[in-house]
């Protein structure tokens, strides 16, 4: 999680157990907008393999916690992920016990970027790992899935979603809006991934913004503090300065995807120009 920064450094910010591991979360957003129910996110879900299970430990409790903030997954109307690494769109779709995958959430437009389809259809030696399919095929099948492609330049064409042995999923809608509703839009901050989206979130004039990996904690607020995950650090580095510096000003509420003890923080700089949590 944190790339070549040592050890020594690290463990100050987060204690590892003794097998060198982390607690994290898996931090899903619901916004309500009045006529509109958005989840942001839907964690690790319940595809994955004993062995990613005994190394993830994941918990698989999203399903309980739409009910617990009264939110039933029929009502969701929009869902948004900020990349498709199995650990960020899990429950996109549910694994049932007769071993069917049918879309979490039947009534939702599902969004995605398309660069972030295009890449995992290419299944890289690098990455490979990170993209399973029946998080997002299902979904494209039952024609829920629009794909975002801001800069109408990528290459991709509703027809791609068939390719590569995928020829019997329907053609996927291309959006090159940022809009996904009045109020919530999506922004591009390349480097973990090439297409990663992070969602704004804007009302009365507060602002919010869930950055997806590109600061995964509180504890990545610094700009070299990168993951071992990121295909492109130095990018990353750039973009997160981008980031910072807007979020800062503004006085955005960040949200961040993967920390269990703050999910959310407004951030400042500190006395030596170093961006913190703020107080």
């Amino acid at each position: 999680m944190f790339g070549v920064v040592p050890k020594t450094l690290w463990q100050k910010r987060t204690p590892p157990n003794e097998l060198n591991q982390i607690l994290l979360g898996e931090n899903t957003v619901v916004v309500r907008t009045g006529a509109a129910v958005v989840v942001i996110e839907t964690g690790i879900g319940n595809k994955q393999p004993a062995k990613m299970r005994e190394i993830f430990q994941n918990k698989e409790q999203l399903m309980g916690s739409p009910a617990a903030a009264g939110v039933s997954v029929e009502e969701v109307t929009h869902v948004v992920n900020t990349h498709l690494h199995f650990d960020h769109c899990g429950w996109n779709t549910t694994l049932h016990a007769d071993g069917s995958v049918t879309p979490t959430f039947p009534n939702a437009k599902y969004f995605a970027a398309a660069g972030e389809l295009a890449h995992g259809r290419l299944q890289l030696e690098r990455d490979r790992v990170s993209y399973l399919a029946p998080n997002y095929d299902p979904v494209i099948a039952s024609g829920q899935m629009t794909l975002i492609d801001l800069d109408g330049v990528s290459g991709f064409t509703p027809d791609d979603a068939r390719l590569r042995g995928k020829e019997d999923l329907p053609p996927v809608k291309i959006q090159t809006s940022a809009e996904i509703l009045p109020g919530v839009w999506v922004e591009e901050f390349p480097g973990h991934t090439a297409s990663m989206l992070a969602v704004h979130v804007e009302s009365e004039g507060a602002h919010a913004c869930y950055c997806g990996d590109l600061i995964p904690t509180h504890n990545h607020v610094d700009p070299t503090w990168v993951m071992g995950y990121d295909l492109d650090p130095l990018r990353c580095i750039e973009e997160r300065k981008r980031f910072l510096k807007r979020a800062i000003v503004e006085d955005w509420l960040v949200m961040f995807p993967h920390d269990h003890a703050m999910p959310a923080a407004r951030l400042a700089w500190n006395d030596k120009g170093k961006p913190v949590v703020k107080e």
